[in-house]
């Protein structure tokens, strides 16, 4: 069965939005936190931003400090941001340079950039105490295509299994080696999961979209991953455009090694929870969304290149980062609309149509990884 008539079957079987609820509750937050944000592989950054050993960042994730940083060997680690000795936090900047150590700033323990304790002052006192009972408790880590996860849950999936889907599909695209070149943050004043759901489907394009839509027509292309944690398919360029950009052209370099037809599409994935991915033929934007308050949420968006792109002839980022930077916050203000809507005590889930399977099936994951 196509995904076509697959979506058409969804519909008629009674396809809804979920209730207002799910949008506005403290109650719901704090569910998903302990039934999402603490168990699933959740998208953190790109692995070139911490390139050095020493260099470390800190992330908030489902109520939890996290510290990142590559340690002296060279690898990543994530640990929670906590003193084992009282609890106290131990980094309080949002990133930076570590010397070879973590000291806590109230008792000086000190920590290795692996998590071993190798310091605890006046501790050798207390009989039986051993430095290698207290290392930092650690968060699991995972990294895929210059891209790193972490995970809170003591018992994680293993990624490579919860990754399997995706197989070798973004190969071709040269993932690990883009460089990053523009970075945005917005505020977003509406639930993520409203703008997770419309990052995933293009209905709304023709209404919400005038630039998007001389480019990318919402009835072209298909959905390749249509159920589960990866969601999602291409959409053709237009002819005689090249690229989706406010003038059409090609603002870089390929970012690999490209069929005919790849030059010729854009893609666009979610990746539970809270990771977008959108793929052109010469850069790549790549979101990730963070739920703050029901009502509020942080968008942070990376436009990334072909690491030759900067230095070649005829290249133009920011033909590629005005286009997306006008369509989010289009799709910015129609989300803060929509959280709107649902918080009023009329609202009632309505009918998903035949070209929202996207965000039907997210919807699907959604609540059955909440039902766990």
């Amino acid at each position: 069965m196509n995904t076509f008539v697959k979506t058409v079957e969804a519909y008629k079987q009674g396809a809804r939005t979920m209730p207002g609820r799910y949008y506005t509750s403290a109650d719901v937050q704090h569910e998903e936190q302990e039934k999402i944000w603490r168990r699933q592989w959740i998208s953190v950054g790109r692995t070139a931003e911490l390139a050095s050993p020493a260099d470390y960042r800190t992330v908030e994730i489902g109520g939890e400090s996290l510290i990142v940083l590559r340690d002296q060997q060279g690898k990543l680690r994530a640990f929670f941001n906590i003193c084992r000795h009282r609890g106290t936090r131990l980094c309080t900047g949002e990133r930076g340079r570590l010397s070879e150590t973590i000291q806590c700033p109230y008792h000086a323990w000190t920590y290795a950039l692996d998590g071993r304790l190798i310091g605890a002052p006046h501790m050798h006192e207390v009989e039986g105490f051993q430095k290698a009972d207290y290392p930092l408790h650690q968060a699991a880590l995972a990294e895929w295509n210059g891209f790193y996860f972490v995970n809170l849950d003591r018992e994680p999936q293993p990624f490579a299994s919860v990754f399997a889907p995706l197989g070798d599909r973004f190969d071709r695209f040269n993932l690990p080696a883009l460089v990053t070149v523009r970075r945005i943050v917005y505020d977003v004043r509406a639930n993520w999961k409203l703008i997770m759901q419309n990052y995933s489907e293009c209905l709304h394009c023709p209404t919400i979209h005038p630039e998007l839509s001389t480019k990318l027509p919402y009835t072209s292309g298909a959905n390749d991953l249509v159920e589960g944690r990866f969601l999602g398919g291409y959409m053709d360029i237009k002819a005689p455009n090249e690229s989706a950009t406010m003038t059409g052209r090609a603002c870089g370099l390929p970012l690999g090694n490209l069929s005919a037809e790849d030059r010729a599409r854009g893609y666009y994935y979610t990746l539970f929870p809270s990771m977008m991915l959108s793929l052109h033929p010469d850069y790549a934007v790549y979101y990730t969304v963070w739920p703050r308050t029901p009502q509020e949420s942080q968008v942070i968006c990376d436009w990334m290149v072909h690491p030759d792109s900067p230095q070649s002839p005829g290249y133009h980022i920011a033909d590629a980062e005005e286009f997306w930077d006008r369509t989010n916050r289009q799709d910015w203000d129609i989300c803060q609309r929509s959280q709107l809507g649902v918080a009023s005590s009329r609202y009632v889930p309505g009918p998903y149509s035949p070209r929202e399977s996207m965000p039907a099936a997210w919807d699907r994951e959604y609540l059955r990884q909440m039902e766990g």
